[in-house]
């Protein structure tokens, strides 16, 4: 099972060091892999929906179940003790989510606040920058959404499997056989409320898929994949318009709504709010001395930077056709115009994929710095992948998404195991539980892809950006408490082990639902936010002091 060419009980000190580096990189590698290739699938309509709603959870919680499910198995006689390094993974995934990238999350969001106590994202700067270190904390914060409140309470309600299993565990003891014989059911009935809650999650994440957060996010990701290089402007956008035309045509035939769009500068008011709603960052980005207009030089920086390989002649003609009032420059509707011929006019246009990911992952070396490559790259894309349409660069992003995630949940699996060896043997040298090995060691691997991506977000400094970056931690923790916590309850179930880790479990309460309540507010403080922050060490120093009382 697992990797078995190195064995972590045969390595000297450093190579075990070695073997947690080499894996660990894996693992993170490997994550990194599955919530990209998650992103990409976020730009093919058809998928959109239910990629963001039910794959990209499911695909986020494997790293972390993989390590989880590992910990349980293997020779019954030594599982028990390696189920520790699942449940500090567990217990230290959620919590760090909860606090670490969090606490950061709200720093990189803040603004500041408004006489009322408000946050005010129209301030320039949106930060003073004379403020004090006590000013800048007491004084700035983030907006707090229904979406983020919400999802602290469904985040609490996925709790109940906890007290399912841990509130006959307080009272049964005795040899550990006996313990587990007596969980036994219990640890059924959890499973099955797990299963029930994780499936219910994901229902719920399906119901809201067109709205609210689940919208913003996909609109969040489109934006980063387009700043990043990763597709071209027509690539990500052709395809949605098409659809969104399509939608009112189908209005239009049926005597309600507006008429097919047919001038290519002109987009119908539905069109024009969706590409406002992709491309205002981008135009106030451009707009380097903030007059409200783009002169030809900042358009043709813009059509650079987002990938599209159109000549100076005809951004020029359509700059001429666009600027109605001769003037030399393009105000924010002409500019939504401009882009919306650009897109629809793609076909003329050699390349409309410029930005799509360089390579597959047959060369790792060259697929890793590609990914992350920088824009003025661009004229290595290869042949194959630039003469494409956006119909087949959509095929592209489908085929490069699934390879991704073909590859980076392989990686999960094969070295996940042997990640639980080598957190077991560190804590056994080190004559540690290894729930406090895995707890701080498993999140830095399995959890890595969300705390970037969170800041990413979050330091975009609107209400919305916000609301992605908050709520896709309270899912991670939703989704540990419910996929990941059924692998717990499965293990117990089936190879009937104990479930014996009462100090683990009141930590993981006490963080969940004190950031639960706390999200509650309209408005949460930067000082607020470092007092979340110290949750994470303060969290190990309760497991200690539970265990040194006595409790298990």
């Amino acid at each position: 099972m697992g990797f078995p060419s190195i064995a972590a009980e045969d390595v000297g000190g450093t190579g075990l060091l070695w073997l947690l580096l080499s894996y660990g990189y894996v693992l993170y590698y490997a994550s990194n892999l599955i919530s990209q290739g998650s992103d990409l699938l976020l730009l093919v309509p058809s998928m959109a929906g239910l990629v963001g709603s039910v794959i990209l959870p499911l695909l986020g919680a494997i790293p972390d179940g993989a390590i989880m499910l590992f910990s349980g198995l293997g020779d019954k006689e030594t599982a028990q003790d390696t189920l520790a390094v699942g449940v500090g993974a567990l217990a230290g995934s959620t919590i760090m989510l909860l606090t670490v990238p969090w606490a950061l999350s709200i720093y990189a969001g803040r603004v500041d606040f408004d006489r009322n106590g408000d946050p005010n994202y129209f301030a320039k700067p949106k930060v003073s920058p004379k403020a004090t270190l006590k000013d800048d904390l007491n004084q700035t914060g983030v907006f707090i959404s229904d979406e983020i409140s919400k999802g602290g309470i469904i985040m609490i309600a996925t709790l109940l499997p906890y007290f399912l299993i841990q509130g006959p565990a307080m009272f049964i003891h005795g040899p550990t056989e006996e313990v587990a014989e007596a969980e036994k059911n219990w640890a059924l009935a959890g499973f099955i409320v797990c299963v029930t809650g994780f499936i219910s999650y994901l229902w719920m994440q399906l119901r809201a898929s067109e709205q609210g957060r689940a919208k913003i996010h996909r609109i969040a990701v489109m934006k980063r994949l387009m700043n990043q290089g990763t597709v071209s402007l027509s690539g990500a956008l052709y395809t949605n318009l098409m659809m969104i035309e399509e939608q009112i045509s189908t209005r239009s035939a049926g005597g309600i709504g507006y008429q097919s769009v047919s001038n290519d500068s002109d987009p119908a008011p539905e069109v024009q709010e969706y590409l406002k709603s992709i491309l205002g960052e981008a135009f106030n980005k451009y707009d380097k001395d903030s007059n409200g207009v783009l002169d030809k030089k900042e358009i043709n920086l813009f059509l650079r930077d987002f990938n599209e390989s159109i000549d100076n002649d005809e951004v020029a003609e359509i700059f001429d056709h666009i600027d109605s009032d001769n003037n030399g420059t393009v105000d924010y509707d002409e500019f939504i115009g401009a882009c919306y011929s650009i897109i629809k006019n793609q076909r003329r246009r050699e390349s409309t994929v410029a930005g799509v990911i360089k390579s597959l992952p047959g060369n790792q070396e060259e697929f890793h710095s590609n990914l992350f490559a920088d824009e003025e790259e661009e004229e290595d894309v290869p042949e194959d992948i630039v003469t494409l349409s956006p119909e087949k660069q959509q095929q592209v992003i489908k085929q490069r998404a699934f390879t991704m995630l073909v590859f980076g949940t392989t990686l999960v699996i094969v070295f996940s195991d042997p990640m639980v060896d080598v957190m077991g043997e560190i804590a056994n040298r080190m004559s540690l539980s290894p729930f406090y090995v895995s707890f701080i060691l498993a999140p830095l691997a399995s959890n890595a892809s969300e705390v970037i991506a969170s800041q990413f977000y979050a330091a975009k400094k609107t209400r919305q950006s916000i609301t992605v970056s908050l709520s896709a931690l309270e899912g991670a923790a939703s989704m540990n408490n419910t996929f990941c916590l059924s692998i717990f309850m499965g293990l117990i179930y089936w190879r009937g082990l104990a479930w014996q880790y009462t100090a683990e479990t009141v930590t993981i309460l006490v963080v969940e639902v004190a950031v639960g309540v706390l999200v509650q507010r309209d408005v949460m403080s930067s000082m607020l936010a470092m007092v979340i922050l110290s949750f994470f060490p303060l969290s190990i120093l309760l497991v200690y002091s539970l265990e040194a009382l006595g409790f298990d």
